[in-house]
């Protein structure tokens, strides 16, 4: 009997082609959408999976006097860890995690660069599930200066050769050598975090157990089965208080987030350098029910097609029940042809996916694949899914065609269409109202980044090359600069400790304005050469820019409005001219010299934070900033290569677009943006094939009337007003309803960026427009085919 259903269903499937196709498409497409964010949302929530349980990483929030706001970091101070597992029954184990940028290796003559290095205890092993395939893992990083490699680390090193027990050389600030313990195998790319070696850190530990503030590495805690986080979290005030002097412990609060955690959860945490790829559950949520909202849009275009053509059908339901047939056997009948024609739709949309996933790859810097055969339970949640999508598409038309009654239907007087039009108008606005809403939304969100992007950070930053330095590479920084000034190519040089873009560091200063009593407070620090506010044209307000004589170095502090405004508030008729010459800085010595507009340092989901820029090149730099003459980059680069390659030889060239970072800061929001733009796109499309299918069903179904107003002289503008005004109607009164909701969740969403733009009306009345041209241009063709047919033709047997 199954097979009999199948067999109809697919007959009136291949007799209905027109619908079938839409339908098939309209779903295929939707379910395509799910299963990509289904892939997406799946890879996410992977991430750190494959460790243990009860895994906790310790965070701060930092709240210092004068900061002008309290921040999130994911840094903590080097004696934390020893200190909880001592007097914390909690805490079982630890490890605390420092890392080490472009790091590097020698074994005899060959020499490697690692992108990343960490220095780590020795139960790092044991709390995280990292595979050794060679040594013993329990006791691999356990001595001084042993070293386990990964395995693409070791085959750079060895090649074939076993490196158990070989030594390496560490040739940086210092010289190190290590003994290789074990190998690992690379780390996973859905793990936080990332590296290429793990060397022992207790070589480093007795000099630092005591440096209660300084913040510089990432600590992990295995806990007991059970542990209340929240209870954990109310002990730690006490425990500030009993390790740190005088009033400090006041000035940071802990918290703990759980390792599955870290990856998603973690967007509002700062100086989180370990988490790889860190993407806001948030945006992984918003995606899946969009994606819901996709799929359900085309189950509606079943619907909405199905019950139109119920009078194709009605004779047949008639005759059925007739010679017998029961309801749920013509409900069945009718579900049967749904399912089928949605496993159809799953062949089209896994083909669908399999095109997509190159492109949402590259998008989203992941390496997703569709596992139709590699995991069999993938394949049975997608056939079970697709069975119930076909279910709740099928399961009212099947219901409302199996009512017929066959006296009524087969004397032709059963009313099949005119009750169920309500329903499918609602059905009609119900499917645009999200797709208007999801463009609305779409529009807004490309306009906030463009405008990020686009507005003035208040320094210059096209035509710049950033170039990352170490210790070593460092210590040849003035003669590398020299060099480049005597080229026309370069139009300036300067290097600072940190990257515009980056997330500056938090640093103590010491404030006295006149006679006033001193003030300890906190600002972002910028630490650079005397040319920096020159190469980056940052404007001064007031005083004076950097003076180059190097009496000066270490001396001369500039601020920046923010910061004046800050350090006015205990002295509310001072002036900021009267801050030029007071006291400010490390040390008694420090003076500030002038006092710089503010300049948007960080991403511009922030407000400019209190800021003070120090020259001092004795502390060493890690970025050198090249302005290069414009229309000259190709050679400009060429020549900063050479210059590199001869001073530095053997040290690796890496250089970056100061654009191309700022590129990278806002890679969430592009994601975020092109991604619900497609999901919006996905959308209208849908509901166009369905009012496309409904337009074609109308015009068939008007064919005699139409015939005779063409022949009582209705003109072909007519007749398509006539045909294309209710849909018209439809999507207007769509836009109506979405308006409010677009207007109220946009308003929020913006309401997390510092710097942002206005909801502005003519959006809403653009995507208006656009939405009704994309309507009538989609019913258009059928209802001009309907208007210029031959009305003979049409009334030929009347």
């Amino acid at each position: 009997m199954i097979k009999n259903y199948f067999k109809i269903a697919w007959r009136n499937l291949w007799k209905n082609k027109v619908s079938s196709t839409i339908n098939t498409v309209g779903l295929a497409i939707g379910m395509a959408a799910c299963i990509v964010i289904l892939l997406f949302v799946s890879y996410e929530r992977s991430f750190d999976n494959f460790h243990g349980d009860n895994i906790i990483r310790l965070n701060e929030v930092q709240k210092f006097p004068g900061m002008a706001a309290s921040q999130k970091v994911g840094l903590s101070m080097f004696p934390m860890a020893p200190a909880l597992k001592a007097e914390f029954p909690e805490v079982k184990s630890y490890t605390r995690v420092k890392w080490d940028r472009k790091y590097q290796m020698t074994n005899g003559e060959t020499r490697v660069f690692l992108p990343q290095v960490f220095a780590v205890d020795s139960a790092f092993l044991d709390i995280f599930n990292f595979k050794v395939i060679k040594g013993n893992a329990k006791d691999a990083i356990e001595k001084p200066n042993s070293i386990a490699l990964t395995q693409e680390t070791a085959e750079k090193l060895f090649g074939k050769e076993d490196p158990i027990g070989k030594v390496i050389n560490h040739y940086g600030g210092d010289t190190v050598k290590f003994t290789v313990t074990a190998v690992m195998e690379n780390c996973p790319k859905n793990s936080q975090l990332q590296f290429d070696a793990l060397y022992s850190l207790p070589g480093i530990q007795q000099k630092w157990m005591d440096r209660w503030g300084g913040n510089w590495l990432n600590t992990y805690l295995k806990v007991t089965p059970g542990t209340d986080l929240r209870a954990f979290e109310a002990k730690m005030p006490a425990f500030l208080k009993k390790h740190m002097n005088g009033e400090g412990w006041k000035y940071y609060e802990l918290f703990y987030l759980p390792l599955k955690d870290v990856h998603s959860k973690a967007a509002d945490i700062g100086l989180d350098y370990l988490n790889f790829q860190k993407f806001d559950q948030k945006s992984t949520n918003l995606f899946a029910i969009i994606a819901f909202i996709v799929l359900i849009i085309a189950c509606i275009n079943f619907m909405n097609l199905s019950t139109a053509r119920s009078a194709d059908r009605a004779k047949e339901v008639g005759i059925r029940k007739s010679i017998g047939a029961h309801r749920l056997q013509l409900a069945l009948q009718f579900l049967s042809e749904t399912i089928l024609l949605s496993l159809l739709a799953l062949v089209l949309a896994i083909i669908l996916v399999e095109l997509a996933l190159p492109y949402v790859n590259h998008l989203s810097l992941r390496d997703i694949t569709l596992p139709v055969f590699s995991k069999p339970s993938f394949l049975l949640v997608i056939l079970l899914s697709t069975i119930m999508v076909g279910i709740i598409s099928g399961i009212y038309p099947a219901l409302f065609l199996s009512s017929f009654q066959p006296v009524k239907v087969l004397k032709g007087s059963v009313n099949t269409g005119k009750n169920k039009g309500t329903l499918r108008n609602v059905l009609v606005i119900g499917q645009f109202t999200s797709a208007v809403f999801l463009m609305i939304a779409t529009a807004f969100v490309v306009k906030q980044l463009r405008f990020m992007q686009q507005k003035d950070p208040g320094f210059t930053r096209e035509q710049v090359v950033t170039i990352p330095l170490d210790r070593i590479s460092g210590q040849k920084y003035q003669v590398f600069k020299q060099a480049l000034l005597s080229n026309t190519l370069v139009t300036g040089v300067t290097a600072s400790q940190d990257q515009l873009g980056s997330h500056l560091d938090q640093s103590g200063v010491t404030f006295k304005y006149n006679n006033s009593p001193a003030r300890e407070m906190a600002a972002t620090q910028l630490v650079v050469d005397d040319d920096y506010l020159k190469v980056y044209n940052i404007k001064m307000a007031l005083g004076k820019n950097f003076s180059p004589e190097k009496s000066a170095n270490g001396r001369e502090y500039i601020i920046n409005e923010a910061m004046a405004k800050e350090l006015l508030k205990d002295h509310p008729k001072a002036t900021e001219e009267s801050l030029i010459g007071q006291r400010f800085g490390y040390d008694s010595l420090g003076v500030i010299t002038g006092i710089a507009k503010n300049f948007n340092f960080n991403s511009m989901h922030y407000k400019v934070e209190n800021l003070f820029i120090v020259n001092q090149d004795e502390w060493g730099f890690s970025t050198v900033s090249v302005k290069i003459k414009p229309g000259k980059s190709k050679e400009a680069i060429a020549y900063i290569k050479s210059t590199w390659e001869s001073l530095i030889p053997g040290y690796p060239f890496e250089y970056q677009f100061l654009d191309d970072h700022f590129a990278e800061v806002y890679r969430a929001d592009d994601q975020v943006s092109k991604i619900v733009g497609i999901l919006a796109g996905l959308a209208i499309l849908i509901s166009c094939l369905g009012l496309f299918g409904l337009a074609s069903f109308s015009a068939e179904k008007r064919i005699k009337e139409i015939g005779v107003r063409k022949v009582l002289g209705a003109s072909v503008q007519n007749i398509v007003m006539l045909l294309s005004g209710h849909f018209i109607k439809l999507v207007l009164i769509s836009n109506l309803i979405a308006w409010p909701l677009a207007w109220y969740v946009m308003n929020r969403w913006l309401q997390d960026f510092a710097y942002r733009i206005n909801v502005t009306w003519g959006t809403f009345v653009f995507v208006a427009l656009v939405s009704v041209f994309i309507a009538l241009a989609t019913i258009s063709f059928q209802s001009i085919k309907a208007a210029i047919a031959n009305p003979v033709k049409s009334l030929r047997s009347e």
